[in-house]
């Protein structure tokens, strides 16, 4: 399926075979692969109240279905993947309710996101900000565009930024500090070069190309190994290093008792494709 990223996707053909009728944020399934594109360029693709209900929901629906092995989450092409909060909704809001934007959120600092149990590749067409880069530290793996930054810019809007504290197992903890405490901008190059960004690619369809490669060599593997990894690793981040590795062979207890891990050096041994079953 192609869809049209240089164009708003509420005007394009394609968007009329979207599973969700939210435009904000759009979600499609293909070859096990699922696809979240941020839907906002007209407003850098800011995080609405609509867009993080969508997410939300998108989340759930990534852990319900089995068909799903892998999700690419993007954006329509506007120079930024996403600028993070809509300020001019939290301005809104805060006029029209009294209350903060944040206590209209059901997951205000997108933390479903991080036990989604399949892995998430953020596939960043432009730069990424405040919650733009929630969004890339809760994913997985990170393609990025050359040319372009990302940072956390909350103390410039008098916001906060809790929700950075497990980019200290990501990022120098010097260059944290000062991303935190100065709101200034890293290129995606210093942070591909640092370990943050996995890939930097020079347009947004080469970095969705990559984005898609790395998708579907992820969704070729066997599921239950996949899905045991991440969990594991992101286990031993939470835990440290003694406690995460016996949490990890808990995790991993059931892949060895798989037909999977059977089915793997069995299709080795006879020189052909392995058949999961994620089982």
């Amino acid at each position: 399926m192609e869809f049209d990223y240089h164009m708003p996707m509420e005007n394009s053909a394609t968007a009329n075979n979207a599973t969700n009728t939210s435009k904000s944020v759009l979600f499609y399934i293909e070859d096990g692969i699922a696809t979240i594109i941020l839907n906002r360029p007209e407003r850098r693709n800011a995080l609405s109240i609509a867009a993080n209900e969508r997410l939300f929901e998108i989340w759930e629906q990534l852990d319900a279905d089995p068909t799903i092995q892998v999700a690419i989450l993007t954006s329509a092409d506007c120079g930024t993947f996403s600028a993070g909060m809509d300020l001019h909704e939290a301005a809104e809001m805060k006029t029209s309710t009294g209350r903060d934007i944040l206590q209209l959120l059901r997951d205000p600092m997108y933390q479903r996101m991080r036990s989604v149990r399949i892995p998430i590749i953020a596939a960043m067409t432009g730069h990424f900000m405040a919650g733009g880069i929630v969004l890339a530290l809760n994913s997985d793996l990170r393609v990025g565009l050359a040319g372009t930054s990302g940072g956390i810019t909350e103390t410039k809007v008098g916001r906060g930024s809790p929700w950075a504290v497990p980019m200290l197992w990501m990022l120098p903890q010097p260059l944290l500090m000062e991303m935190v405490l100065t709101g200034d901008l890293v290129s995606v190059e210093r942070l591909h070069e640092l370990g943050f960004v996995n890939y930097v690619e020079a347009t947004p369809d080469e970095v969705r190309a990559r984005a898609r490669h790395l998708a579907e060599r992820i969704r070729d593997n066997a599921p239950m190994s996949v899905r045991a990894g991440k969990q594991a690793l992101n286990s031993a981040m939470a835990l440290g290093s003694v406690a995460g590795f016996a949490r990890a062979q808990e995790i991993f207890a059931p892949v060895y008792a798989s037909n999977d891990a059977q089915e793997g050096p069995r299709a080795f041994a006879e020189k052909r494709k392995p058949v999961w079953t994620g089982k």
